[in-house]
């Protein structure tokens, strides 16, 4: 099999041998749920609840506002408790507070959706639409937005992302590997609604195991391609993947539809898949609970809005030998540091990371040697030196011209940087202040 690549990037340590011979597992139901109302890029959405009442699994308990938004789901049935602000993965928003009845009953609405081949274009976006389906990966991009693209954007090649390069997580490695039909189908019904007559699966050839099932798997379908990718960081970039698959490339400042591509992860099919033929919305996801620090790393079924501290309890608790020194919301290069483990898991939960001490040291930064090593692996050919520098002197008019607002924030710059610097934090405060100056 030839094996594809991008320009670029770099190789972080994978450790990905803490999990990914842990098969999934259901995690336990828990007692009460604190459903984020805001899971997504775009408008939060607004309670169509009140305390008090009665919910059921699956019944739409927060309503999308506006195109760029997303509906939500009671991932258990029971009591509605409280509506109201409390902490999220990276900061704080309302949730709704249901307290699980453990009556597991379904609500009425959720239903079979029919066959793919009875199915229109309209259709399958309404359904993705209603379920609330965003992208999996952790970015949680609407994906009923993504398959709904303009009219003079031509698409003609669907690709799903199975990389997963973050180091740590094998939530996606476990899931194409015991679920490869849940993502093929997933994969057909994307490319119905685009109207695509080509789709691929790309994924790291350090999952042989997944590879195999998939090719298997995917026997059946003459227009879907699997396909093995190189073991580099971060393969799994939308425009890097989209160059590995087709050679094309996303314009600067454009989109993957302006290279006639969408790019979604496989759990997102796969989570379609299941919206298609069960009719439930997307209210539970698989996550990755590793690190150094945890005493049985899983790769957990866990129900939106469990909180991380009991999923942890899950897997046998903290080592009592060693003490976290950063947790970590996804991987390690791309996640978010949190400050407590009393938030739920949303949508976008792909792993939960608990690192000790001697691995969350920050180095001492030293003056930048003009090494040129942050420019060799940019993935997005970009200087990053000199956007952070010009970013450290609030120069962002200078960074902008550096075009900042095209680095994908993989974090290779500050993995590789030599001398220690905080590339990454630098170039993002930069697209922060250009994004504000541009809205004014």
């Amino acid at each position: 099999m030839k094996v594809l690549t991008f320009k670029g990037g770099t190789h972080p340590p994978e450790r990905k041998d803490y999990s990914n011979q842990k098969p999934l597992q259901k995690a336990d139901n828990p007692k009460t749920v604190y459903i984020p109302l805001q899971q997504h890029i775009g408008a939060p959405a607004k309670a169509i609840v009140n305390v008090g009442d009665q919910v059921k699994i699956g019944q739409k308990i927060g309503e999308q506002q506006g195109f760029v938004s997303c509906n939500v789901h009671s991932s258990v049935s029971g009591k509605v408790i409280a509506i109201k602000e409390r902490e999220l993965p990276g900061g704080h928003g309302i949730c709704i507070i249901v307290e699980n009845d453990f009556k597991e009953e379904i609500h009425e609405s959720i239903k079979p959706k029919g066959k793919l081949e009875e199915l229109t274009k309209e259709d399958i976006v309404n359904i993705v639409k209603e379920a609330g389906i965003v992208g999996m990966g952790g970015a949680t991009f609407p994906t009923h937005v993504k398959i709904s693209p303009p009219p003079d954007k031509k698409i003609d090649v669907v690709i799903l992302n199975g990389a997963e390069c973050e180091p740590y997580l094998t939530a996606d490695h476990r899931l194409m590997l015991e679920n490869p039909e849940d993502v093929l189908f997933g994969l057909k019904v994307l490319m119905k609604a685009l109207n695509v007559k080509k789709g691929y699966v790309a994924v790291e050839n350090n999952k042989p195991d997944a590879l195999e099932a998939l090719q298997k798997a995917a026997q059946k379908y003459e227009d879907i391609e699997v396909v093995g990718l190189k073991v580099k960081y971060p393969q799994g970039a939308e425009k890097q993947l989209i160059y590995a698959c087709t050679g094309r490339e996303v314009p600067s400042g454009g989109l993957p539809m302006d290279a006639g591509a969408v790019v979604n992860n496989v759990a997102t099919a796969a989570q379609v898949a299941r919206t298609i033929q069960t009719g439930l919305p997307l209210i539970d996801r698989i996550t990755t609970v590793t690190g150094s620090c945890v005493n049985e790393p899983k790769n957990l079924i866990v129900k939106v809005g469990t909180l991380v501290s009991e999923i942890v309890e899950q897997c046998g608790g903290l080592k009592e030998d060693k003490k976290v020194g950063k947790f970590i919301m996804g991987g390690p290069m791309m996640g978010i540091a949190q400050y407590t483990m009393d938030i739920p898991v949303n949508k976008g939960a792909s792993g939960i990371l608990c690192l000790d001490e001697e691995e969350s040291k920050t180095p001492k930064q030293q003056n930048c040697l003009r090494c040129g090593r942050c420019v060799d692996v940019c993935p997005a050919f970009l200087q990053p030196l000199y956007i952070s520098a010009y970013s450290l002197k609030n120069d962002f008019e200078k960074a902008s011209e550096y075009r900042a607002l095209d680095c994908i924030e993989c974090g290779s710059c500050s993995f590789i940087c030599p001398a220690r610097r905080q590339l990454l934090q630098s170039i993002r405060n930069a697209k922060r202040e250009i994004i504000a100056s541009k809205r004014k």
